[in-house]
This record gives C-alpha cells, structure tokens and sequence, in this order.
C-alpha cells in the first residue's frame, strides 16, 4: 500500500503515570509464560541458581528495546513496521515469516494443558491444547474492543499470579536457597561460574530470548502504546470485534509534531513517565517473577532426584509444595501457573495477529488497503489457530520441545529487530528525540549479543 506522509498535528499533553499504566502488563504477559513460568525455572531446577544472571541481562535489555520501540511510536502514532515499511518496502514479507514460522509452535498452551491435566487427573492432553486454541481465538474475537480485552485479562492474572507466587516463595525457600539466589544474580554457581558444565546452550539462548516477551513480540509494544493513546498515537484508531464491536477508522500512516522547544519539553514529559511505567511493571514486576519463580522451582525440584526434563518439573514443584504445605496449595500451584500460561498464549496470538496482520496489508502493494486490517487480523488469527493444531496433529507435543524450538528462533528475529529499531530511530526522528549515546550502547549489546548466542547456536546444530 501507499504510506501517507506524516502529517504534523498538535502533540498532546503528556499524562500522568497513573493514567498510563496498560501497555507493560501486555508485554510483561508476554513473557510471563515462557521465560517466567517455564524455561528459567527449568533451568534452576537442573542446574542451580547460578544461571540466573542471564534472566536478569534479558529482562534488562529487554527494557531498553522495548522503550526505544515506544519511542517510535510515541513521536510518530504509528508501528514500528510502518516506520521499517518507509525506509525498506521488502522488510513486510520478513516480518510476516519471521513472526508466523517461530510462532506456529503451540508449546505454551500445550504447558498450560498439561497442568489443568496433572489437576483433572489425565495424561493425553493434546485435546485438551486443541480447546484452549479454539477458546482462545472465541475469547479475542468476542471482546468488543481487542485492547481492552488482552489489557484487562493480564491485570487479572498477573495481580492474582504475582502475589501468589511471592507468598509460596517466601514460604518454601530456606537461607541456603536465598544465598544460592544472591550469588547466582552475579554468576556464581555451584561449582561453576556464569555457565555449568552441560547446560544446552539451546535452551540458555532461549531463556535469554525470553526474559520477557521475545521474537518479535517486543515490537508489537508499538501498537500498544499507539491503541492505549500515548503521544501522537492519541490520533490512531482501535481493532474491533468483528462480532461485537462498532467499526473504527484505522490508519496505518501515523502523525507527528513540530520539534519546538515546547513540544520537546513535553515530549521529555511523556518520556520520563512511559519509563516509569515500564520499569514498574515491566522491568522490575518481571524481574522479581523471574527470580521467585526460579527460587521456588529450586527450593522444590533441585537435587530431589525427580525426573525434570521436560515441563513435569512444574507438576513435581507442585507435588512439593502440597506436601510441605496442604494439598491443595499444590493443586492452586498448578491452575495458577496453567491461567498464567493460558494468559500468555493468547496475549502472544493477539500480538503476532496484529504484526501479521499489519505487515499483509503493507506488503499487498495496493491490494489490501487500511479498512481491511480488522478482517485480516481475524482471518490471521484462526489460520495461526488451525497451524497450532497441525503442528499437535503432526506430534509435536512435547511443551519444553516446543517452547524451547520457538525460542531459539525467536533469538535470531530480536537480532535482527533490535539493528532495525536502532536504525530506524537513528535514521527518523529529530535531533532532540533520538536515542542517547548510553541507550544506544545498549542496544548495540543487545544486537551482539542475540547475534553472538544465534550464530553460535546455528553452528552448535550444523557442525
């Protein structure tokens, strides 16, 4: 399609932070249920706390990516990819593979069947995966104003989840566990320093890809940002429910200000309370359920001698927790963890239907235009549902094999993504607004650092 250039309107007055917490709930959802939940306690149930280290670099670099992607939007009210679409009018078709091939892997709803299994009491949960897929896709397209729906749903279950699983960790970790967790936060293992002996290194990128939400998911926080009204996106318009909700203009082509002392000051305004914001709940919210979650699977699993390699650790964490506590504080353990991984897959189908989406109708040449990216969100969507269950029909069910494949991919997209947004920034925006030396420093680690693991883990599997 033909970009409109951006025309210049008025640039709101920044809101106070009260008023724009939202957006980092999403993308802290994001990751809740794959990095959180599943692949950094795995780790810590294998190999000690030692690792942890690394959850606490990728949540951190994670912060500084997804606040430059927000930066983007902030001054211009449109997506990352329509600002990638203006400088490189091939980088659509990319995004629309890079997203759906790392994405199709249902692994975070086949965890989340496996624990409402382990509480129902059955093993053959692949029927079970197949259902929370379809009630998914129900629950998206059924909620009148999309935003609203995947925003208030991750409000519920992190403030329920958050709390909760403070409270076991508290309960269940000894000095020797919080000791362990100390020194891991600096590396220090037991018997090892940053890395033990043995450990995949697969499985390490994977972790580190999703200390937080990962892939390409990171960017969707541009239409977060653009639907929750934050700076120029106060002009961009909301998906809608087919079904239920009234239609609304959306374009694709955003707006942005003149860069006069008084818009800059306002813009430093925004700035500094969308930082707050997703340091509080993203970063800091995050990293405290990384690092409990870890300490609770090590408290529980570590050292006992229990099978733990694949996602039944988490139904051995429960098992452990019933017995030192009540039973039915391990059942809770379960349908919490399970809602939370519940939370994060359909949080990651609403943000790979609108990257999709969104990067079909760029790509289309014309052939789509703007007024279709609701049906096209939807159409995307169950197609991602219907592949999901491919994929569990080819039988690929095993949840940790699944979760870790995609995230392996997922390493290499934010490689990529993060040289973009970078660029783009570099590249795009006025003088006053652009990425500071020290935040651009930053995302050069994070650039390397994705590109260093990717490339090593490629060859790991070749040669």
């Amino acid at each position: 399609m033909q970009l409109k250039p951006l025309y210049i309107k008025e640039f709101p007055k920044a809101l106070p932070l009260k008023k724009l917490l939202g957006p980092s709930f999403i993308i802290l959802g994001l990751g809740l249920g794959s990095g959180e939940v599943i692949l950094w306690p795995f780790l810590a149930s294998n190999f000690g706390l030692g690792i942890i280290w690394g959850a606490i670099i990728g949540i951190t670099l994670q912060f500084f990516m997804n606040m430059e992607i927000e930066r983007y939007a902030l001054v211009n009210g449109e997506s990352v990819f329509v600002g990638f679409a203006r400088k490189l009018k091939w980088l659509p078709f990319w995004f629309i593979f890079s997203t759906f091939i790392p994405w199709i892997w249902p692994g975070i709803a086949a965890s989340s069947a496996k624990l409402f299994g382990a509480v129902a009491g059955f093993e053959n949960t692949g029927l079970l995966t197949v259902i929370l897929l379809v009630l998914i896709g129900l629950i998206l397209s059924l909620g009148p104003v999309l935003y609203k729906t995947v925003e208030n749903l991750q409000k519920i279950l992190i403030a329920i989840g958050v709390p909760s699983i403070f409270i076991l960790a508290i309960t269940l970790a000894d000095k020797t566990a919080w000791s362990s967790l100390a020194k891991g936060a600096v590396g220090i293992g037991e018997g090892y320093f940053l890395l033990p002996l043995g450990i995949p290194i697969a499985s390490f990128l994977a972790a580190l890809a999703y200390a937080g939400a990962g892939g390409n998911l990171n960017l969707a926080q541009s239409f977060y940002i653009k639907e929750k009204g934050y700076g120029m996106g106060k002009y961009a318009g909301k998906i809608t429910s087919v079904l239920t909700g009234k239609n609304e203009d959306v374009s694709l082509s955003g707006s942005t200000f003149e860069t006069n002392p008084e818009n800059i000051k306002e813009f430093n305004k925004w700035w500094k309370n969308v930082n707050i914001e997703h340091f509080l709940v993203f970063w800091l919210t995050g990293t405290v359920t990384i690092l409990l979650l870890a300490l609770l699977s090590y408290s529980t699993t570590y050292n006992t001698g229990q099978s733990i390699s694949n996602i039944n650790f988490v139904i051995s964490e429960a098992r452990v927790i019933g017995e030192r506590l009540a039973p039915f504080m391990g059942t809770f353990f379960l349908l919490i963890t399970g809602l939370t991984l519940f939370g994060t897959q359909l949080t990651v189908f609403d943000a790979t239907s609108r990257i999709l989406s969104e990067n079909i109708i760029l790509a289309s040449g014309g052939r789509l235009l703007e007024k279709h990216i609701r049906k096209t969100y939807y159409i995307v969507l169950w197609l991602q549902i219907l592949a999901g269950i491919v994929v569990l029909l080819l039988g690929f069910t095993e949840p940790l094999q699944l979760v870790t494949t995609a995230a392996v991919l997922n390493a290499f997209t934010m490689f990529v993504h993060v040289g973009l947004t970078l660029w783009l920034n570099k590249t795009s925006l006025a003088t006053h607004l652009k990425p500071s030396g020290w935040r651009v420093a930053i995302m050069v680690t994070a650039f390397l650092l994705y590109g260093g693991f990717s490339i090593y883990t490629i060859a790991d599997r070749l040669f």
